[in-house]
């Protein structure tokens, strides 16, 4: 084999390069890309780290703020439900209040009306008996030719109206 031979007067030459060749890409890429790769992944890990702390504190931050906002909200809640509470407490008892006044309004007007009822009952049943003794009167006198005395005619009616 002749390239077996040649080897022999090539292997000095064939190593000194794959010494070059290799030593090239460590500097080159060992010593000068590698550590740059490496420094921008670390400060994308810090990034993220960082980001995912913040995020967190946010996160519990917010948790606080709802927490505090309903216990808020709940507070105005109550208050409200306090003040619509003693507000209908107060308009009930002002709608009573003039439920009464109005009550004894009408209760006075009833009153006075009743009065009124009365007296006139009383005047028209006066008046009814004047004419129901002039009435008894004048018939006596036509039927009988009589007079009847104006007290005898109203005793007697009002002895048949009342009695």
């Amino acid at each position: 084999m002749p390239q077996i031979a040649q080897l022999s007067e090539t292997y000095a030459s064939q190593i000194f390069w794959i010494l070059v060749f290799f030593g090239f890409v460590f500097f080159v890429i060992g010593r000068g890309m590698v550590p740059s790769v490496m420094a921008t992944v670390d400060a994308r890990d810090s990034q993220i780290a960082g980001d995912l702390a913040a995020a967190e504190a946010a996160r519990k931050a917010a948790d606080t703020e709802e927490e505090a906002w309903r216990l808020q909200s709940a507070k105005q809640r109550s208050e409200a439900q306090d003040i619509i509470a003693k507000a209908k407490a107060e308009a009930a008892k002002a709608t009573e209040t003039r439920l009464a006044s109005a009550n004894a309004v009408i209760d006075s007007r009833i009153a006075d009306a009743d009065a009124r009822i009365a007296t006139a009952r009383d005047n028209a049943l006066a008046e009814f008996e004047t004419v129901a003794a002039e009435a008894a009167s004048a018939i006596v006198s036509r039927l009988a030719g009589a007079t009847v005395p104006e007290d005898a005619a109203r005793s007697a009616v009002k002895e048949a109206l009342h009695g």
